[in-house]
């Protein structure tokens, strides 16, 4: 989270929201936003979504498969990504987040996967 500067800025019912500047830190090396550092901050912010919204402490959360579409490049500012829920099951969860940029312009499509373990 602070390697990256993700900060979580919005909550609400069935999602979380998480902002991450685009500097020179996460860019490749022709200057635009490197598609491993949005898929990061979109297992961050699904992964944070999970602590939200499910029973941690019954159950650990863990991600199974995350992918990513990136549609659109970003050199500058920030970039959002929103969680929300595809799916809500006792065992598994599919998580879809959409990253855009601060004209709210889709910049890439993920969709994460993760299950509910029960402690022991």
């Amino acid at each position: 989270m602070q390697t990256l500067d993700i900060s979580y800025v919005d909550v609400g019912e069935g999602f979380l929201v998480a902002e991450m500047p685009v500097s020179p830190k996460v860019h490749q090396p022709d200057g635009i936003l490197h598609g491993g550092a949005m898929v990061a901050l979109a297992e961050s912010v699904g992964s944070a979504a999970c602590f939200v919204f499910l029973d941690t402490d019954n159950f650990s959360i863990r991600g199974l498969e995350i992918n990513a579409n990136h549609v659109r490049s970003v050199k500058d500012g920030k970039v959002f990504a929103k969680a929300s829920f595809i799916h809500k099951g006792r065992t598994t969860q599919v998580w879809q987040i959409e990253i855009t940029n601060q004209a709210q312009q889709l910049i890439s499509m993920c969709k994460l996967t993760t299950i509910a373990l029960p402690k022991q």
